[in-house]
């Protein structure tokens, strides 16, 4: 499960290089538009990803 939200946590921070630097939107592209269904979809897993993620800050270092 850490390394999926790790994944999509890395897709979504590209995705926002790419939205600062070039104004360009890597998944609304793909997926056809912010408001699709699919992109969506991948904008929620990345944002649950990023709560997941949050965890990671509290968990006992040896476990790691």
């Amino acid at each position: 499960m850490d390394r999926i939200a790790l994944i999509l946590v890395i897709v979504g921070a590209l995705n926002w290089l790419l939205v600062g630097l070039f104004s360009f939107d890597l998944v609304a592209t793909i997926f056809g538009g912010q408001q699709s269904f699919l992109s969506r979809i991948v904008y929620s897993l990345v944002g649950l990803a990023g709560i997941y993620s949050m965890s990671l800050l509290f968990r006992d270092r040896s476990r790691i």
